[in-house]
C-alpha cells in the first residue's frame, strides 16, 4: 500500500505526459492505427512503434457509477454505437484520491496487444489489479507499465494480451454496515473487477485473446483482490479465469472480520458529515451529494478512525471467513502463483519499540487478548539475528526502535507470511497446484533499515526497473537486476501463457510446486550465487504456526 507514491498515481490525466522515455510516451509516432470490434461497436487503439504493442486505453467496462448508481452494483453497458470511437487515452482515476484527472466516471480497462495478433490470434490474458489499500491507485500509474513485460513475452516466444482495469476505491467502493448489506450493495470494488472479468469473456476475442486462459494478476490489495476473486459468490467457478497471482497478499484476511454493527459507527459519521443523518434513506441521500462535497468528507477526519476497507462479509460476494471457506473447499480452484517479499511489514511497522512493555503494546494493537499477546512474545524474542530485515546489522538506535526487527518481523508474520503459508497448505490439501516465492532483492538506493520492503518486487515483474515502488528511480539499476527482473518476468510469463512457471525454464532451476511433504519458495536473491533457488518454507516455523492457528479470530485492527 504505497501510499508515498499517491501524488504520483493521479497526477496527470495521461500515462503518456508521465513517462518520458518509455515505450508509452512513444505512442504518438503511431503509423497503423489497430482496430477491435466490440460487442458494443469498435475502437480505434493507438500503435507504438518502438516496441511494436497496440493499446487500448480508457474503454469503459461498466456504467458509469454516478448519480443514481452511486454506491449500486455495477451495472453493464447498455449502449452501442456505429463509427469509430477512440480508445487512445486513459480514463481518470477512481474518487476519493486527490488528482488532476479524478471522477466517478472512472470504470475503465486497458489493453497491451503484440502488435501483429489480432482476431483469432486466441493469446493468453494477464489481467492486472492494481493494490493501493482499496483506498488509492489506477490502471495508468507508470509502475503498471505492460509494454517491457508484453515484449519480454513475445522475444521468448511466449506473447500475451496484459490487462489494467480500475475499480472503485474507499467509501466508493468498500462502504460497509447494515444499511449498505441490506441494499445488497457491499463490496462494489470487488464488484467491479468481477464485472470486468466478465467484460473480458465478452469482447477479448476482438483484440485477439483467448476469453479460456485468463490469468488474474495483482499485488497487495489487488492481491487481496484476486483472492476475493477466487471465493466470489461461495467459490463458484463460472469460468472467468483459469489462474491466479497473487503478490504480498490473497483471500485471508489476518484480522477479526469488522461486523456490520461495528461498521454503523464510521457509516454514519460518513453520513452526518455529509447532511444525510436526517434522511429516511441514507444511503439514497449520500447518491444526491454532489462528487466534491463527498470527496471532501471522505478525505477527512471522518474516515480516519476507519480501520481498513475491503474484504468485509456481505452475504452475496463475500459469503463467509474467506479462511473457512477454504478450508471447506469452497473456492475456483485454479493453479496458484504466490508470494511476499522478505521483509513487507517495515513500511508500516511500529517505530521508536525499546522495551518489551512497549513490544507488547504494540502486539496489543493487534491482538485480542493478553494472552496472546504474550504467546507473540515467547515466540518472538528479543534477539536482532532473527528478527527482520536482514540488511541492517545489529540492533537499530532508539528512534528506530530497539526491538524494531522483533516487531518488524511479528508485522510481517501477521499480515504476510502466515496467511501465504496457510493458503499454500490448503491449496495443497485441495491438490490445487501452487507455487510460492520469496523476493529478497534489495533495489538500489533502498535504506538497509526498510529492506525488501512491502512493493519492491512490482518494478522487477513488470520488468521494467525505470521505475520505482515508492518514487522515482534516482540511480541506474545495476546489471545483476536487470538480470535478475528478466529472470523473474520469464517465470511470470510463463505461469500467465502456460498456467506453470517452469514451462520455459529461464534458467537451470526449476520452480517446485509447494507441498506439505516438501514446503518450498522459490527465493530471488542477487547476492547468491543462483539467484533464482529454492529454499524450504520453514523460516520462524513456530511463530508462524501459531499465528496461522488463531488467524482471522486472535487479531483485529486498533488504531
Amino acid at each position: 500500500m504505497h501510499s508515498t507514491t499517491l501524488g504520483r498515481l493521479v497526477a496527470a490525466a495521461s500515462l503518456l505526459d508521465l513517462v518520458s522515455g518509455s515505450p508509452l510516451s512513444q505512442v504518438a509516432r503511431q503509423e497503423v492505427t489497430p482496430y477491435a470490434a466490440t460487442v458494443n461497436g469498435t475502437y480505434a487503439g493507438i500503435h507504438n512503434e518502438q516496441f511494436n504493442q497496440d493499446y487500448f486505453l480508457g474503454m469503459p467496462f461498466a456504467q458509469p457509477p454516478v448519480g443514481p448508481l452511486r454506491f449500486r452494483n455495477p451495472a453493464s453497458l447498455n449502449t452501442s454505437w456505429t463509427g469509430i470511437a477512440n480508445a487512445t487515452q486513459f480514463s481518470a482515476a477512481c474518487p476519493p484520491q486527490s488528482g488532476d484527472n479524478v471522477s466517478e466516471d472512472c470504470l475503465s480497462i486497458n489493453v497491451y496487444r503484440p502488435a501483429g495478433y489480432e482476431q483469432g490470434a486466441n493469446l493468453p490474458i494477464g489481467l492486472w489489479i492494481y493494490g493501493g489499500g482499496h483506498v488509492f491507485g489506477s490502471n495508468s500509474d507508470p509502475l503498471y507499465n505492460m509494454s517491457y513485460i508484453i515484449q519480454e513475452a513475445v522475444n521468448v516466444g511466449k506473447p500475451f494480451i496484459g490487462i489494467t482495469i480500475n475499480y472503485r476505491l474507499q467509501a466508493y467502493g468498500y462502504m460497509y454496515g447494515s444499511e449498505v448489506i441490506k441494499a445488497g450493495v457491499g463490496n462494489l470494488g470487488y464488484k467491479d473487477q468481477h464485472l470486468a472479468l466478465r467484460w473480458v469473456q465478452e469482447n477479448i476475442e476482438a483484440f485477439g485473446g483467448d476469453p479460456t486462459k485468463v490469468t488474474i494478476w495483482g499485488e497487495s490489495a489487488g492481491g487481496m483482490s484476486a483472492g476475493a476473486l477466487t471465493i466470489a459468490h461461495g467459490g463458484v467457478d463460472v469460468g472467468l479465469f483459469r489462474g491466479a497471482i497473487l503478490e504480498s497478499a490473497g483471500p485471508f484476511n489476518p484480522f477479526k472480520y469488522t461486523t456490520p454493527q461495528e461498521w454503523d459507527v464510521w457509516y454514519n459519521a460518513i453520513v452526518e458529515a455529509a447532511g444525510c443523518s436526517g434522511s429516511a434513506d441514507t444511503l439514497e441521500c449520500l447518491r444526491t451529494v454532489p462528487e466534491a462535497q463527498l470527496n471532501a468528507v471522505l478525505n477527512s477526519n471522518v474516515t480516519r478512525p476507519i480501520t481498513s476497507f475491503g474484504m468485509e462479509i456481505d452475504g452475496d460476494f463475500i459469503r463467509e471467513n474467506a479462511r473457512e471457506q477454504y478450508a471447506a473447499g469452497k473456492f475456483v480452484r485454479v493453479p496458484i502463483l504466490q508470494g511476499q517479499n522478505h521483509d513487507e511489514g517495515t513500511a508500516m511497522t511500529y517505530r521508536g519499540v525499546n522495551t518489551d512493555e512497549q513490544f507488547l503494546t504494540a502486539v496489543m494493537n493487534r491482538a485480542l487478548n493478553n494472552e496472546t499477546a504474550m504467546e507473540i512474545a515467547r515466540l518472538y524474542p528479543d534477539i536482532p539475528e532473527e528478527g527482520i530485515p536482514a540488511t541492517f546489522q545489529g540492533r537499530p538506535g532508539a528512534t528506530l526502535g530497539l526491538q524494531y526487527k522483533r516487531i518488524s518481523a511479528v508485522m510481517t508474520d501477521l499480515v504476510w507470511h502466515a496467511p501465504r503459508r496457510l493458503q499454500a497448505k490448503i491449496l495443497d490439501q485441495y491438490n490445487v497446484p501452487n507455487w510460492g516465492f520469496l523476493f529478497n532483492v534489495l533495489p538500489p538506493g533502498t535504506s538497509s533499515s526498510t529492506g525488501v520492503t512491502h512493493a519492491l518486487e512490482i518494478p522487477y515483474v513488470f520488468n521494467n526497473l525505470n521505475v520505482g515502488s515508492y518514487g522515482p528511480v534516482t540511480q541506474e539499476a545495476p546489471q545483476s537486476h536487470k538480470d535478475i527482473a528478466r529472470i523473474i518476468s520469464k517465470y511470470w510469463i510463463n505461469f500467465i501463457v502456460d498456467g506453470d512457471p517452469n514451462s520455459l525454464p529461464p534458467v537451470n532451476q526449476t520452480w517446485p510446486q509447494w507441498t506439505a511433504e516438501s514446503p518450498q519458495l522459490m527465493e530471488f536473491n542477487v547476492n547468491k550465487t543462483e539467484v533464482a533457488a529454492p529454499i524450504p518454507d520453514t523460516y520462524r516455523a513456530e511463530g508462524i504456526d501459531y499465528i496461522m492457528a488463531n488467524l482471522g479470530t486472535g487479531f483485529g485492527r486498533k488504531r
